[in-house]
This record gives structure tokens, C-alpha cells and sequence, in this order.
């Protein structure tokens, strides 16, 4: 053949490259795709940015990329990067923040926890008894013994003279909470009320003896364990947690919940507790509540029955203030109640949690107020010392009996109680014709202002 073949110097063809065959320079930069045009005019055979191939004038051409494609590819690079990087900062922010809430809610829990004070002396003592102690009937049911401490050691100094430290039960209440928990009654006890008191272990470590005396001495005497002793013993009822709360947890728990409103039909002036209030419709905070529901001469006929009446209207209150206001659902408003009820608590060791204390509130959240009832047990004077008081039968037994068989009980106001005879009177039960056992008392849906 007479024609010459020139051939540029280089490397082989890259092995990788597609069917297509996509040229490289030298340095292997792309070279222009086939079609392209190659050199300019005039340049020497094999100069950079050219390359002659047998049978064409010249080859595809290399170098810069193609006019009009302003760099794309590196400027892509540099977003899809930075891109890239605030994914990464975003998602370590967001790991943080959520490390920073489960610690935060994790010291909070702890905190209310360790909140709750533990009396294992009286669960050791129950345990000594316990084949005295009456068994649970109804499952799921549940008896919490709510005690009221008058103690006037530390704090509580100002509301009375500290005899040593000894206390009494100031309030005691049986909270009987329903096997399906659509009703709760809550019970009041008397503290005067004459009541056969067991043998029971003192702080000293001797043994009373079995007494008949007024109630709130087998507090004084032994504390916790002899209370809920004295309980079973008289009502036939097993307890199965109890609660004692002092003057200050009552305060603490009012004030965070901001107030309860009452209503009063005369003004109080009660220096001996702390209380000077006009009539009418007010909001009480913890101090006041504290003073109203102790007073005893400047209210009513100045009984313990007439301040027990009162006391369970309060405590209506409350409970009307914490649901109405959505507390139980309200974390910011949650906490505050939880501190204070914590910090005011001593309970047994199975209420000694706040994973307890939630489990028996959630239990509780969806009562109806007005299924929620309080009560007094049927008393009336004792024989022998007009000032105490003695159970008025049948009538406390049938009402022990209801509690302790889950049935249901029923209250009114007591100018509703007595009918035409005088006696008392059963509200018909909508469920079939046996009559429900009825009793004087109030709920926590009553507004005390329209009674």
C-alpha cells in the first residue's frame, strides 16, 4: 500500500472503557465522545488535544469540558458534600436532644421516687399476725387505709405542743376502690370512737394489751400496723395498702394543685387554726385548707362528726379540682401534685414506687365523680361518755359487709336520709329490686355553694 499510516504515541486502550469506546488523553482526562470534532486546524499530528487514527484526518479531541457546561459536575460535588454534612449535624442534634429528655425525665423520676418514704416496721408486724388478719374476697378489689398524722414534731410544731413526739391518728379513712374501678367510697372513722383496740407492739418494743378505748389510741400505741389491725378487727375488711400523710404533704398537695374552692354560709375567725375567712364562695390555699378542715369550735356544733363532714367535703373538692382541671392529663400541671403527694407519703412496700402510686392513680382517673363517695360509719353517742362515740347497729355491720363484698353503697345529704319513720332509707337500685344500703354523706361531682 502506497498510503502512509501514521499512528500517535500513547497507551493502549483502557480495557474498562464501554463498547462505545469513550477516548482518553495522556493524562486520563475523557476525551470528546465519538462524532466530536478533533484538533483545531493546522495542529501537528500527536500534539495535546489531538491524536490521528488510520484512515481519518483526525481524532476525537481532549481537554477542557464542552462549551456551555459551566463546571456542573464539580459545583454538584460540593452541594451533594455539604449536603451530606448538615444530614449528619441535624441527626446528632436531634440524638443529643433526645438523650438530654430521657435523662431529664429519667432524673425526674427518680427524684419523685425517691420522694416516697418506706414503713417496713409495720409490714413486719402485719406479717407476725397475719393469721388473724381477715382475707382478701373480691379480686382486683382494693382497701387502702388513709391515715392523717397529728404529729407536732419538726415542721408541724406550730399547731400544737410536741408531747415527745408521740402522734395520734388525726383522720383516719378506708378508701374502697372497686373491683372494675368505676366507684371508689371512701370511709371516715371516728377518732373517738369506742372500738375494741388488739395487743400491739410499741415503738419501745413491749406489748400492749387488748383495750376497748377510743380509736385513735391504738395510733398512738402502735402505730400503723395496730391501726389497720384495729380496722380488720372491727370491719371485717382486709386492708391491703396503707398511706399515712402528714400536716405538711396536706399543705404541699393543695398549694400545687392552686387552691380548692369552698363555699362558706358564715365567716370564719379560728385563731387556735390559723383561719380568718369571710363568708361566702372563696378558694382556700394549703394553710387555710389545712386550718379549715381541723377546726372544731369556731365551726358547726364543734364535733369530731361535724369537722369529719367537713372533711369529706374538702377532699370532694379536691378531687373535682384535680380532674375538671385535667391534672392527671397535663404533664407541666402532673408534677407539681406528684412532688408534693410523694414528699408527703409513707406508705407500705407495695405503694412505695411511683410505678405504684401511677398504676393505682390510672386505675382511678376514670372514675365518675359522682362515684365518688364519701361517708361516715353509722355512729352515734356512747352510753357511758356523751364526748365519744359508739357503731350504731345493724347499720355498721351492713355497711362493712357491702365494702368488704364489692356491692355497691349509695349517699345523700343527711336532711335526705331519714324518711317518714325515721329511719333509713335505701335508694332503689336501677340494676334489679333489691334496695342499695344508703348512708349520709356527699360526692365529689356536689357543689357545696348550691347545697
Amino acid at each position: 500500500m502506497d498510503a502512509d499510516v501514521t499512528e500517535s504515541a500513547g497507551p493502549p486502550a483502557d480495557p474498562d472503557d464501554s463498547a462505545g469506546g469513550q477516548d482518553r488523553a495522556p493524562d486520563g482526562s475523557p476525551g470528546a465522545k465519538p462524532g466530536e470534532t478533533g484538533a483545531p486546524a493546522g495542529a501537528p499530528a500527536g500534539a495535546p488535544g489531538g491524536e490521528t487514527r488510520s484512515g481519518s484526518g483526525s481524532g476525537p479531541s481532549h481537554g477542557a469540558p464542552p462549551e456551555g457546561s459551566g463546571g456542573v459536575g464539580p459545583a454538584l460535588d460540593i452541594v451533594v458534600r455539604r449536603r451530606r454534612h448538615w444530614v449528619r449535624w441535624t441527626a446528632l442534634g436531634a440524638s443529643f436532644a433526645v438523650l438530654i429528655a430521657a435523662g431529664a425525665g429519667w432524673w425526674l423520676y427518680k427524684k419523685l421516687d425517691g420522694n416516697i418514704k418506706t414503713d417496713t416496721s409495720a409490714a413486719a408486724e402485719l406479717r407476725a399476725y397475719e393469721k388473724e388478719r381477715p382475707a382478701s374476697v373480691v379480686h382486683d378489689a382494693q382497701n387502702i387505709l388513709l391515715i392523717g398524722s397529728d404529729s407536732r414534731a419538726g415542721d408541724n410544731r406550730k399547731y400544737g405542743h410536741d408531747d415527745g413526739g408521740s402522734q395520734r391518728s388525726d383522720t383516719t379513712i378506708l378508701l374502697h376502690l372497686a373491683a372494675n374501678r368505676k366507684s371508689a367510697t371512701a370511709m371516715s372513722i371516728p377518732r373517738d370512737l369506742m372500738v375494741n383496740i388488739p395487743e400491739c407492739h410499741k415503738p419501745d418494743k413491749t406489748v400492749s394489751k387488748p383495750q376497748f378505748a377510743q380509736f385513735n389510741w391504738a395510733f398512738e400505741s402502735g402505730g400503723t400496723a395496730c391501726t389497720i389491725r384495729t380496722v380488720e378487727k372491727m370491719t371485717g375488711i382486709r386492708v391491703d395498702h396503707h398511706m399515712v400523710v402528714d400536716f405538711n404533704g396536706f399543705k404541699s398537695m393543695v398549694d400545687a394543685v392552686d387552691g380548692v374552692e369552698i363555699c362558706l354560709k358564715k365567716p370564719i375567725d379560728d385563731s387556735a387554726a390559723h383561719l380568718e375567712l369571710p363568708a361566702g364562695r372563696q378558694k382556700l390555699n394549703g394553710e387555710q385548707a389545712l386550718g379549715y378542715v381541723r377546726a372544731r369550735k369556731s365551726l358547726g356544733d364543734g364535733s369530731d362528726t361535724d369537722r369529719m363532714d367537713r372533711q369529706q367535703q374538702f377532699l370532694g373538692a379536691l378531687v373535682n379540682k384535680v380532674q375538671s382541671n385535667g391534672v392527671l392529663l397535663n404533664p407541666t400541671r402532673l408534677y407539681p401534685v406528684l412532688d408534693a403527694a410523694t414528699k408527703a407519703l409513707t406508705t407500705d412496700p407495695g405503694l412505695d414506687s411511683l410505678k405504684d402510686l401511677y398504676d393505682l392513680v390510672r386505675g382511678m382517673r376514670n372514675v365518675p365523680t359522682d362515684k365518688v363517695q364519701f361517708l361516715t360509719v353509722p355512729r352515734q353517742p356512747y352510753a357511758a361518755n356523751r364526748n365519744r362515740d359508739e357503731l350504731v347497729q345493724p347499720e355498721a355491720d351492713k355497711l362493712f359487709r357491702q365494702l368488704r363484698d364489692d356491692k355497691p353503697v349509695a349517699v345523700v345529704p343527711a336532711d335526705r336520709l331519714k324518711d317518714d319513720d325515721g329511719k333509713t332509707a335505701d335508694a332503689a337500685d336501677a340494676a334489679g329490686p333489691t334496695p342499695t344500703p344508703t348512708y349520709s354523706g356527699n360526692n365529689a361531682a356536689t357543689d357545696l355553694c348550691k347545697q
